[in-house]
């Protein structure tokens, strides 16, 4: 396909003020929109670098969908910036655990294409956490080691920091990442989804999806690819108890 030259220079400022900001305005939304060759380029560009263009709501987002991305949020990023001083690599994998569990609140299951809840507080969020990491510790230990070879992810270190978080400070009435409890921790998780407008503190505890988030689950947190099947580990669990 041949492209005009001003098309190719629409496309590449628009790639590069969607990929520096992550996310557009009602203009360049109105861009990528109105031209279906602009779009297109951009959508290549894009995937140059393992990134999407969505759009949700009024909005377009510029969003990594692969750990090679550039544009990937660096562990020592999240460390630094979302946890407590001296976080390792084991906590993030926890704060991704935590992330799975609240998404999967709303989706009733892992397979959902809509949410079936319009809300969820913190507590219920910490609740579920727990009965999930509990769960998982009802599995087999030498299962375990194996789904950690299978899955890349460690999930006996998951349990031991789970284990770790002081449940006795839940009561606590300022919740904050410097809090080592349980909900402390969570505090942390919620403020980076916050940031990057994945969910909406609609006051009292509770929390919402954005449209950001709704059209990311519905189109690839559900995949295989994407998940690598840590999902359908997590629940299969459950699905063997309710057979039984």
């Amino acid at each position: 396909m041949l492209y005009e030259q001003e098309q190719i220079m629409q496309a590449f400022r628009l790639f590069a003020r969607l990929s520096m900001a992550g996310k557009g305005s009602e203009d360049e939304l109105r861009l990528y929109f109105s031209d279906d060759q602009v779009r297109g380029l951009v959508d290549q560009f894009a995937r140059e670098v393992d990134c999407a263009i969505i759009s949700a709501g009024d909005n377009l987002y510029f969003v990594p969908l692969a750990l090679s991305s550039p544009h990937h949020i660096k562990n020592e990023t999240l460390k630094r910036t979302y946890l407590k001083a001296g976080s390792t690599n084991n906590d993030i994998y926890l704060m991704y655990v935590s992330i799975i569990v609240l998404f999967g609140a709303f989706y009733n299951s892992y397979q959902t294409v809509e949410p079936t809840i319009d809300f969820i507080s913190m507590s219920e969020w910490l609740k579920l956490l727990d009965e999930r990491l509990q769960a998982l510790k009802e599995h087999d230990p030498e299962m375990l080691k194996d789904a950690e070879k299978e899955y890349k992810f460690n999930w006996c270190a998951i349990l031991e920091k789970w284990d770790a978080l002081d449940d006795l400070k839940e009561t606590a009435k300022s919740q904050d990442k410097r809090t080592n409890s349980r909900l402390g921790f969570l505090d942390s998780v919620k403020r980076f989804l916050e940031v990057q407008e994945l969910i909406q503190d609609i006051g009292n505890h509770e929390l919402e999806l954005s449209e950001k988030a709704k059209t990311i689950i519905q189109r690839y947190y559900m995949e295989m690819e994407y998940n690598r099947g840590i999902l359908e580990f997590m629940y299969q669990l459950e699905e063997k108890k309710g057979e039984a």
